[in-house]
């Protein structure tokens, strides 16, 4: 019993954050003004088929049209019957259900498949599938053929449908497996009913976060489950009642005057979670960056020195860091191709320790990741599964200086952008003055360093150049005034 759960609740947002041994592993937001799409079922619209890219554009009722590829189309086939191009199955104007798979990340539109499938504590119901699944982290076989087993025992004579079991379903007992049958078969019968709504429209919204703690993070390491609101505490007992009866003596409403993320230190973890570095004890460091395409972690020994020889200070290092980098994708959310730089380890027996620790520690990690070994260039390559936004995208946005770039230009170079653009004006216009619109930096090195520069302008055009600081201007910004 190693974890606990804090949920923290104020009018605008809920945060969870989940503890193991003390230690932050995952920070969940939500924003009451902007929910994650993620399970939400629509009848979308066809806006658009692209035969070329085997996709769609599906309205869905959002800002940007959601993406819909051939592979996240279900389609009924029998026998060895072959997949159909999407220009045969989809037309423009067509209604379809839809189901959010990817919230909308960054320029990109959600992503959408035709496989439905809902999400109950212990299963995963696919009604338009007949099979049933078990996840692939319960791997004995005996297990697997015990519980696949129980679910057909289970399952009334007129049910449709397929499911899903998932990894809490091994400790589960059987009324509260039957529990989760009937209210999922409830569910989409009630979305059916729905279904003859004119798109685009929401025909299911995805339980609120607080509730979702119920049915996705608890475990049997959960010892406690801490909520500061007791409205929601109210609401996520009655929940529980209902739903996940085994959970309800796990819930405790938290009164205290001092704010429960500040008792437990999650405002300090959020707020390096934000940061490209992160501190290793030993006297290393990562350097974290995260781009559109990818994100890459960059090990470095630092400070550390302690170990025998060098080959012993790099292991322990990239050690370290393989345990600190499995924590810190869970923490921060971070999604896609994940590309690892270890310090250069000559002996492959390290190497084989390092990626076995991190696989080691990715193991805990809900959301699935694949782990391809060291490259030939000596670099980890591997994937996490990305459904929602990462913390970094949630609380913050580019710099409006550098565009999130992460660096500006120098005022130096500004300077001669200057120049170069006094003398394009005045070659096409005779102004009889021309003023120089600026940071205070800039200014400042025409009236110094590069004052020489300014002045052999104002030889070569013949016409005075004046200078005027703007304080509101970031010093890539500036105007040249003709007068």
């Amino acid at each position: 019993m190693s974890e606990e759960i804090l949920v923290n609740v104020t009018p605008q947002e809920t945060r969870v954050a989940v503890l193991h041994l003390g230690s932050v592993q995952e920070l969940h937001i939500e924003r009451a003004q902007c929910r994650g799409l993620v399970s939400n079922l629509y009848m979308g619209r066809v806006v658009r088929v692209l035969p070329g890219m085997q996709s769609a554009f599906i309205d869905i009722g959002l800002e940007r049209a959601a993406f819909l590829h051939v592979a996240d189309i279900w389609e009924e086939r029998h026998g060895a019957e072959p997949e159909r191009p999407i220009e045969q199955i989809l037309h423009e104007g067509q209604s379809l259900m839809v189901q959010v798979i990817k919230d909308p990340l960054g320029t990109k539109g959600a992503r959408l498949s035709t496989q439905i499938s809902f999400a109950g504590r212990y299963l995963v119901y696919l009604p338009q599938e007949s099979h049933i699944g078990i996840s692939q982290k319960i791997e004995g076989e005996e297990e697997r053929e015990q519980l696949r087993q129980k679910l057909h025992r289970l399952m009334p004579e007129d049910a449709t449908g397929g499911f899903i079991v998932r990894t809490m379903a091994e400790t589960a007992e059987d009324a509260e497996m039957q529990a989760d049958i009937d209210y999922l078969r409830r569910l989409w019968s009630s979305i059916q009913s729905r279904g003859n709504c004119a798109a685009p429209c929401l025909l299911y919204q995805d339980l609120d976060l607080s509730l979702r703690v119920l049915r996705d993070f608890v475990n049997r390491d959960t010892s406690r489950i801490l909520i500061d609101s007791r409205e929601t505490y109210q609401r996520m007992a009655e929940f529980a009642q209902n739903y996940t009866a085994a959970v309800l003596d796990k819930l405790q409403h938290y009164g205290a005057d001092r704010p429960l993320f500040d008792l437990h230190a999650i405002e300090e973890e959020i707020a390096k979670a934000l940061g490209r570095r992160v501190d290793l004890k030993s006297g290393g460091y990562l350097i974290i960056d995260q781009t559109e395409a990818l994100t890459t972690v960059d090990v470095n020994t630092g400070g550390f020195v302690g170990a025998r020889n060098f080959d012993d200070t790099i292991f322990k290092t990239n050690l370290e860091a393989a345990q600190s980098i499995a924590r810190q994708l869970r923490l921060r959310n971070l999604g896609g191709i994940v590309i690892i730089d270890f310090i250069d380890m000559d002996n492959a027996g390290h190497q084989e320790a390092v990626l076995t620790e991190l696989k080691k520690t990715l193991a805990r990690d809900p959301t699935r990741t694949t782990v391809s070994g060291f490259s030939a260039l000596g670099l980890v390559e591997m994937t996490r599964k990305r459904t929602r936004e990462s913390l970094a995208h949630i609380l913050c946005e580019p710099c409006p200086t550098c565009a999130g770039r992460g660096e500006i230009r120098t005022a130096q170079t500004v300077c001669y952008d200057v120049l170069r653009e006094i003398l394009r004006e005045a070659r096409q216009f005779d102004a009889r003055e021309y003023r120089i619109v600026a940071s205070q930096n800039v200014i400042d090195l025409f009236l110094d360093e590069e004052s020489d520069s300014l002045a052999q302008l104002i030889d070569f055009i013949g016409k005075p150049v004046s200078m005027q600081v703007e304080t509101t201007y970031p010093q890539e910004q500036y105007d040249i005034i003709l007068l």
